[in-house]
């Protein structure tokens, strides 16, 4: 079997588009057209039912995406141990991280790994924690930072932050001064938030159900200094963690703290849980408990 065929079969599924899977693989649409044919006549059944500018599965279909998870896990696995044969003198780290924790903790850590390990190819994945968790469980990702808890049956985790949340609303605002804000005082303010598949958007959100509210949002961005511009321009308001706000020009924006116990940033680097991991990747781990600290 073509491992290539399979892994544009894959990334269709998972992408639910020919146009999304191609950008993702960086090749063109026919490409992964003829890919998935050259893949149903090996196998020699169909594998996907076109209909229109859409496509579903067959059952062939379903069973294939699921033992290619599977195959591709174990590819990316023994490519992994190969390369450790080596040590640290050559190999690939691909890095899974949600957008705005980059930009928060880890642009010192990756800026000396690359000068401790210039052979290691290091590449950061960016995504919201919630798929950076199902690609570290289908063995796609080996090592990446999402929203603890997680499940601890099938992650280990080493905790790198607990970040407290804050209400950015514009300059002026009716909170300006005050230092605390309750979720309750904004629960009918307009809310520009997360995308609905990040963690922290599904938290805030069970946070106001609480309450017996349902947050009115307005908008939402995977990154947070568009978030802010939004917020500048009057749209309305968010809630951002204490390390994100601190970038924040105090002169555009009333900065508050938010008094909820239950609601904070809580981030680690989680891995499988009795899954190999590489020297690499173990490199990675040692290097942001160095620079970044943490609670383990």
């Amino acid at each position: 079997m073509d491992i290539r065929a399979l892994r544009y079969f894959v990334e269709l599924v998972k992408c639910q588009s020919f146009t999304r899977a191609a950008d993702a693989l960086f090749v063109t649409q026919p490409t992964i057209s003829k890919m998935v044919k050259q893949l149903e006549e090996e196998l020699g059944m169909p594998l996907i039912l076109r209909e229109g500018r859409s496509f579903r599965l067959t059952d062939a279909g379903r069973v294939t995406y699921e033992r290619g998870l599977d195959v591709l896990s174990a590819m990316h696995k023994l490519k992994n141990e190969l390369t450790d044969l080596s040590g640290l003198s050559r190999g690939e780290l691909v890095v899974g991280l949600p957008p705005m924790v980059g930009v928060a903790f880890f642009a010192p850590v990756v800026s000396h790994y690359r000068r401790l390990y210039p052979q290691i190819e290091l590449k950061m994945v960016e995504d919201g924690a919630l798929a950076i968790e199902n690609r570290i469980k289908s063995g796609e990702l080996e090592i990446g930072v999402a929203v603890l808890p997680v499940d601890s049956q099938l992650f280990e985790h080493y905790s790198v932050v607990r970040d407290p949340l804050c209400l950015v609303a514009p300059a002026g605002s009716c909170w300006q001064g005050q230092s605390l804000v309750r979720l309750a005082d904004i629960a009918d303010q307009p809310l520009v938030l997360y995308p609905e598949d990040f963690t922290l958007c599904r938290r805030v959100t069970d946070a106001f159900r609480e309450l017996g509210k349902t947050p009115n949002i307005v908008g939402r961005s995977a990154h947070w200094d568009f978030i802010v511009e939004l917020v500048g321009a009057n749209l309305g308001v968010t809630l951002l963690p204490r390390s994100i706000v601190a970038r924040l020009d105090s002169g555009q924006y009333d900065v508050i703290p938010l008094y909820d116990n239950k609601l904070y940033w809580h981030l680690g680097l989680i891995w499988q849980r009795g899954g190999y991991l590489s020297h690499a990747a173990r490199a990675w781990l040692a290097l942001t408990r160095e620079r970044l600290g943490g609670q383990g």
